[in-house]
């Protein structure tokens, strides 16, 4: 009887070591495909002096890899329920890799826009077979915590690479800090072929496709995504001329007080994963989205206290970073056998946001001569995610283990 006893927790000790194995090798791979998000980003000065373009073509490098990156979403959800996570996400690593490489030897700007867009395909699909990787390889207590690991380190990529671009590119150079990058990308994917373990799941998709686009409560779920991440990316976009146009900040401070909207979330995302084990996700999404949108209000209504700016900025970054993990946990199990399309709708439903958001929010201050009214107008939308939070169904908090 005893030596039952011992081999039942030896079984429970292995698993639990491969789950944090598989976490650790999943997180890693969420550092490395988001870097490619952001890492043109600090290197625009010195590509538009090489290859002579301007700033509105240099955006374009942006929205040529969130364009493919949001179209890949429910294909590569698609790939991934049909083929298992693992698999996929040894491929699309790769591709990002490749791309990178590709990009450090561009010799004309179309070349940089083709290598971006070509690298979108590969972040889009590993976004979401990362996703489906998780929900596939963590019991049911460490899944929430685990979507939020992953989701912070996903912002840390994306985050890290905008601080060390610029001192890689004036040690290597332009070209060598792509392929940095498209080395370190490799490295990681060295590190998932050898010690990623293997998800237990099936290889064949349950349920058709369709019932993922049917389901009511993922477009729900994809509104929340709206009103979290991509409401973070918007806000990130122009915050910095909100707080130098209305609050007469330095540029330079701006920017920094600016990045904490986003920088938040890699502590915010873990947490909320936590947070969702002990509340129900309505009461979740419905404090974050009064935290947004009395962020943004207080934002909108001008004034020059900048410490009131700042605490409205902590509350965006707060508001925007909890949800990531009950809104990935509950598209996964909302339909088990189509978890990667299903996470794949909600996050393209977010970049949808990013793309038509941040040009619209720009259009409005240029409409009425201040940031004041976009942010007034994000407060708005904020609200109308916290109304809609009464339509997600209910749950129960989790136990405490």
């Amino acid at each position: 009887m005893n030596s039952g006893v011992s081999l039942t927790l030896e079984t429970v000790d292995q698993g639990v070591r491969a789950e944090r194995r598989a976490l650790v090798c999943v997180c890693a791979v969420a550092f490395a495909f988001s870097a490619n998000y952001t890492n043109h980003a600090p290197l625009a000065g010195t590509l538009m002096r090489q290859f002579g373009f301007g700033q509105t073509l240099a955006g374009l490098l942006t929205t040529g890899i969130f364009f493919t990156h949001a179209a890949m979403q429910l294909p590569g959800g698609h790939l991934v329920d049909r083929m298992g996570a693992a698999r996929v996400l040894t491929f699309a690593l790769a591709w990002v890799a490749a791309g990178n490489f590709a990009i450090a030897f561009s010799g004309a700007y179309w070349q940089l826009l083709a290598w971006k867009i070509f690298v979108g395909v590969g972040t889009g699909t590993c976004f979401v077979a990362g996703a489906r990787y998780i929900h596939d390889a963590l019991r049911a207590r460490r899944l929430s915590f685990g979507q939020g690991l992953y989701g912070g380190s996903i912002l840390l990529g994306s985050g890290f690479v905008i601080f060390a671009m610029p001192r890689i590119s004036a040690w290597l150079r332009w070209r060598g800090a792509f392929l940095i990058s498209a080395a370190v990308a490799a490295a990681i994917w060295i590190l998932w072929v050898r010690a990623a373990p293997p998800a237990p799941s099936g290889m064949q998709a349950r349920g058709r496709f369709g019932d993922v686009l049917h389901t009511r409560q993922l477009w729900l779920l994809g509104l929340m995504q709206m009103a979290s991440f991509g409401l973070a990316i918007v806000v990130g976009t122009w915050i910095t001329a909100l707080l130098s146009n209305e609050f007469q900040m330095p540029p330079a401070k701006a920017g920094l007080a600016g990045s904490f909207v986003l920088l938040l979330g890699i502590g915010m995302r873990p947490l909320g994963g936590l947070l969702r084990r002990r509340v129900g996700i309505r009461v979740l999404l419905a404090a974050s989205s009064l935290m947004n949108a009395l962020g943004c209000f207080v934002l909108a209504s001008g004034g020059h206290s900048l410490s009131l700016a700042v605490a409205a900025i902590g509350l965006i970054g707060t508001g925007c970073g909890l949800p990531y993990a009950a809104l990935f946990t509950r598209a996964g199990a909302l339909v088990p056998g189509r978890a990667g399309a299903a996470m794949g709708l909600i996050n393209m439903l977010g970049i949808v946001m990013i793309l038509a958001g941040a040009p619209l929010a720009g259009r409005l201050a240029d409409w009425s001569g201040s940031f004041r009214s976009s942010f007034l107008a994000l407060a708005v939308f904020s609200l109308v995610a916290w109304a809609a939070v009464s339509l997600i169904s209910r749950d129960e908090p989790a136990p405490s283990v």
